[in-house]
């Protein structure tokens, strides 16, 4: 059995394709074979700087995101059975209710080893079906980019119909956000550097467009965009970087859900505009299985596909890692073992 290491906070020159013995489930276990393996920024950061730093082990098996086969399982399994289409959970101990210290201090791909391997092991309750229209390589992104914007948008504060969101970039939660706001009603205002990727978020039905380069005060072209009111939803990928900014132009009573560090660490100069403005600004790391469910529901009902910006081969991982580092990609970057 093949699969990749990482040595965590080396640089993506360290991973390595290996030879592994081949795995067998043990009691309450269930045997994987993946198809596919989708990257997250998350991944590039664990790679290559602080947050590899705080991995204790030494080389890891790379990559969060996964969906495969169930090959066989150990015994007492009794939820999935061999041959059933899963996907595996971010955190495999986050189950339901709310998140707790034990729960994250155990992610796939960082505190444990990920899904960058031909075949892995995971814990019954670790793994969940996915709708059946989707591909692999779909089902492969849901785990954290789609997770993350189903929970930043309908667990803590549900989006109500009729109500704006601003989403920010072209990265998988932003994207998936973008589907999910509109098919529940809502209006989405959506930012970019490129007008091209701009157009693609058009025909995934983006009501308002901003280029940021352009418009460097694109707070203020949200808020002419929504006469002065303000967005009721944003799904906050930028961090401390641009934090501020999101929270001039969101509404009255409005929910910043801040979910990245895309824009940098920096600070917020104003924090009383929390205040001033009656939001709520939540911070969103994934969900747990009780939400998967809920948004596998909802994929299903609305027949939402994921945007796969690019699928490459398993023995090509580091090209598919400097794919993503480039920030080219529009939605999801895929790796396929089939």
């Amino acid at each position: 059995m093949k699969r990749w290491t990482v040595a965590p906070g080396k640089g993506i020159e360290t991973l390595s394709l290996e030879e592994s013995p081949q795995l067998k489930p043990a009691a309450g276990q269930v045997l994987v074979r993946v198809r596919a393996v989708s990257l997250n920024y998350r991944d590039l950061v664990i790679a290559k700087s602080f947050y590899g730093k705080g991995v204790k082990q030494p080389r890891l098996v790379p990559c969060s995101d996964g969906a495969g086969e169930v090959v066989a399982v150990g015994d007492g399994v009794a939820s999935v059975k061999a041959k059933d289409r899963v996907a595996g959970l971010f955190f495999p101990k986050w189950i339901e209710g709310p998140p707790t210290l034990e729960a994250h201090q155990a992610g796939l791909g960082g505190e444990l080893d990920g899904m960058l391997s031909e075949e892995v092991i995971l814990p019954e309750e670790a793994v969940i079906r996915f709708p059946p229209a989707l591909s692999f390589d779909e089902a492969a992104c849901l785990p954290c980019a789609a997770l993350t914007a189903w929970h930043a948008l309908f667990e803590r504060i549900p989006l109500r119909p009729g109500q704006t969101v601003l989403t920010m970039g072209s990265g998988g939660v932003s994207v998936f956000a973008l589907q999910f706001a509109k098919a529940a009603g809502g209006k989405v205002i959506a930012t970019s550097s490129s007008d091209a990727k701009l157009d693609k978020l058009r025909t995934l039905g983006a009501d308002v467009l901003i280029n940021y380069r352009e418009r460097p005060d694109w707070e203020k072209a949200v808020k002419e965009a929504t006469s002065g009111k303000g967005v009721d939803h944003v799904v906050e990928v930028g961090g401390a970087g641009t934090l501020e900014k999101s929270l001039s132009c969101t509404a009255v009573g409005g929910n910043v859900a801040l979910i990245g560090i895309l824009a940098g660490q920096g600070s917020l100069s104003n924090p009383f505009l929390i205040v001033v403005k009656n939001a709520t600004v939540s911070g969103i790391f994934v969900g747990s299985k009780e939400h998967f469910s809920r948004m596998n529901s909802f994929i299903e009902e609305h027949s939402i596909k994921p945007v796969v910006d690019r699928v490459f081969p398993f023995g090509h991982a580091p090209e598919a890692y400097r794919h993503l580092e480039s920030g080219g990609h529009f939605g999801k970057v895929v790796i396929s073992l089939e």
